[in-house]
């Protein structure tokens, strides 16, 4: 037996549950916040009337506790440092309700702007299917167009073999690929045009049935398309021009033609609901100061009940106060982990922005570095609490809606001494590629150079790493007619 004496850090229930509140995004808090109104009986919404009477013996109890949280609030806020390159409005986003801090809107914005964008959109199958019942079919043919809709993707191409569709319609009906070849020539003339093709030429060719005969260039487009759509992939604009005996001028409007087309029909029809971000911060500029606001919008109001509170103060020992003490503790924790996540982000927002004016001023280009460490030790916090304050938190500027993770970026030497970060070197690259000649685009190495000559020393690699992360194409793929 021995006996032993140590230390160890405890995480305690508010403790972690003020830890799972930083971490969640807008959307997940409000289904968090919903959650513990539903279970706590102590809070409520801040714009549901309290129609309820306090008796008067609680009532000096009641306002003694909200002066008390008042006093904790003016002490919480006075820890902010006096002078700020940026203006935080700390007292436009808190109000006391009852030893309670709330966020949120007015009462006279009920109404939802996205409301009316809800709801799944329609789908390629089922936009199909419609035209589907709208032709006049037989029983037969009926079920060969259900197989064969069902066999298009998203895209529009048909997935299967007329042989492989009809031998799964052979319980049901003798289907043979003649019938099923005719169900399928209806079904190419469906809108959107080139659905149910099963290669990128036939769609392609579905397409340009249905333009007028005198289009320009429509004879030789097609016949690109038949036998050279391999060589347009491949940017061999003087094997095209040889093979297709036709000068340059003559090619660029053929190829025009052909990429007014599109080689995906069916994409334009998505069922996948739009996602609209709240933002969680708001930063705009006033006069010559930039003002940081956390979105009231983000999060409901809450308060504590006054008549349940008043009920739980009282000195009964029964089993009903000391469950009404119990939920009231509850509340006070959450609310006081609301109030914690609110200011730790308004904190780091109010960071960001400190150092990242010159990017909200003039652009990507003048990006700072900036990692987790250098925001952790101005504000005197730790790495982990930044990482997550800043995941799946977005910002609202006059330059867009960014996550707040987009403002931390990894840094390369300039030849000067200095540093330039990543994003400031992608916004770079993506205005060299802008100002090129198409007929003879940079290559990567060449932006190397390009980007040497201005002080920043950026290997291939690095340019192609940055570029592909763009979803810019190589050089190569870039190629256009001039």
């Amino acid at each position: 037996m021995q006996l032993r004496l140590g230390q160890q850090l405890t995480m305690t229930p508010q403790l972690q549950q003020a830890i799972r509140l930083l971490q969640l995004s807008s959307l997940d808090l409000q289904t968090e916040i919903q959650a513990a109104l539903d279970s706590n009986l102590m809070l409520e919404q801040a714009d549901e009337p309290q129609d309820l009477p306090v008796q008067p013996e609680t009532l000096a109890a009641q306002t003694a506790a909200e002066s008390a949280s008042e006093t904790e609030i003016d002490a919480a806020a006075s820890t902010l440092p006096d002078e700020l390159p940026v203006d935080s409005a700390w007292e436009d986003i808190y109000e006391s309700y009852d030893g309670a801090t709330s966020y949120s809107r007015g009462e006279e914005e009920e109404w939802d702007p996205y409301e009316r964008y809800s709801g799944t959109g329609e789908s390629l199958r089922d936009y199909l299917y419609w035209q589907m019942r709208l032709t006049p079919f037989s029983e037969q043919e009926l079920a060969i167009a259900t197989a064969i809709i069902d066999a298009i993707d998203e895209s529009g191409y048909l997935t299967l073999s007329l042989e492989e569709i009809c031998q799964g319609l052979q319980d049901e009906y003798p289907v043979t690929p003649t019938a099923a070849e005719q169900v399928l020539g209806k079904i190419q003339r469906f809108d959107p045009q080139g659905v149910g093709a099963r290669s990128p030429v036939e769609c392609l060719l579905l397409q340009m049935e249905v333009l007028s005969d005198d289009t320009p260039w429509l004879a030789e487009a097609r016949r690109l398309v038949e036998r050279h759509l391999e060589l347009l992939a491949e940017r061999d604009f003087s094997g095209l021009m040889r093979r297709l005996k036709v000068s340059r001028e003559e090619l660029q409007g053929i190829v025009s033609l052909i990429q007014s087309l599109n080689p995906h029909p069916g994409a334009r029809l998505s069922n996948a609901e739009p996602q609209y971000i709240t933002p969680d911060v708001l930063v705009y500029r006033q006069r010559s100061t930039w003002r940081v606001e956390l979105n009231p919008e983000s999060t409901p109001k809450l308060r504590i009940n006054a008549r349940y509170a008043a009920l739980a103060r009282q000195s009964s020992t029964n089993g009903d106060t000391a469950y009404l003490k119990n939920h009231l503790q509850e509340a006070r924790w959450f609310l006081k982990s609301l109030q914690n996540r609110n200011e730790t982000l308004l904190k780091v927002a109010t960071c960001i922005v400190e150092r990242q004016r010159e990017f909200l001023e003039q652009g990507d280009e003048y990006m700072k570095p900036l990692i987790l460490r250098d925001v952790a030790e101005a504000l005197g916090m730790h790495e982990s609490t930044i990482s997550r304050v800043t995941t799946q938190k977005y910002m609202h500027t006059p330059r867009g809606i960014y996550e707040l993770k987009y403002f931390f970026s990894s840094h390369v030497g300039t030849s000067d001494g200095g540093e330039c970060s990543s994003t400031a070197i992608r916004a770079m690259i993506r205005k060299l590629i802008q100002a090129e000649n198409p007929g003879k685009p940079l290559s990567d190495d060449k932006i190397a150079k390009l980007l040497e000559a201005e002080g920043i020393q950026v290997a291939r690699r690095t340019v192609a790493k940055y570029r592909e992360a763009m979803s810019i194409p190589s050089s190569s793929d870039r190629k256009r007619l001039v």
